[in-house]
């Protein structure tokens, strides 16, 4: 019973803090949002049985929106101090949401100890982790999608690397060994030039 309204309660939530996602007009509140939904996305991982799915969730995506939050605060102009003076009036409310993000991680890992029974019908426990299963599985019967998936990230990573270093033809690069072997008086040309002439190169 408990994993029904534990999931009924990710589903809502997650559900939720997409459409904040979508209709908050300030963008630190929409990566805030989006913060929120992938926890609930952990949750019901959770749920399923895959905690290592759900660690991945927390760690990958929500470390990965930290780092989008940062790229927000730095290339957007925010004003911080209307934010701030904002801090009070919506402390009661920042407090409640803290307060509702624990009382999921706690209804998630009761319900994950209670077994996952989403499906109406028992799931036996697994002989094996989660971790040495998915090993076994990506290694085995997807060894050639995974290698293929590795070889398309490559491929890409190449890519960029050429795009960035690519010769373009209205730069002029220095050569360093022309440099180099330039003695003292070959780059320094003293000339008097009367008035009016210029200096001829």
């Amino acid at each position: 019973m408990i994993s029904i309204l534990a999931f009924y309660l990710f589903a809502t939530l997650t559900i939720a803090s997409a459409l904040a996602v979508v209709f908050a007009r300030n963008p630190v509140h929409s990566v805030l949002w989006l913060i929120v939904a992938f926890f609930n996305a952990a949750g019901l991982m959770l749920l399923l049985g895959a905690e290592f799915i759900a660690m991945l969730v927390v760690i990958v995506y929500v470390g990965a929106v930290a780092v989008l939050f940062l790229f927000v605060v730095m290339m957007l102009d925010i004003d911080f101090a209307s934010l701030r003076r904002g801090f009070t009036r919506n402390l009661p409310f920042g407090i409640i949401i803290a307060l509702v993000l624990l009382a999921e991680v706690v209804i998630a890992v009761s319900a994950w100890k209670a077994g996952p029974t989403l499906s109406g019908r028992e799931i036996p426990p697994a002989k094996i982790p989660n971790i040495v299963a998915l090993g076994q599985l990506l290694y085995s019967r997807y060894l050639f999608a995974f290698e293929l998936a590795g070889l398309i990230l490559l491929v890409a990573m190449i890519g960029a690397i050429v795009l960035t270093h690519r010769s373009r033809g209205d730069t002029r690069t220095p050569k360093a060994s022309r440099q180099l072997r330039r003695r003292p008086d070959e780059a320094v040309r003293l000339t008097q030039p009367q008035v009016g002439e210029g200096m001829k190169l």
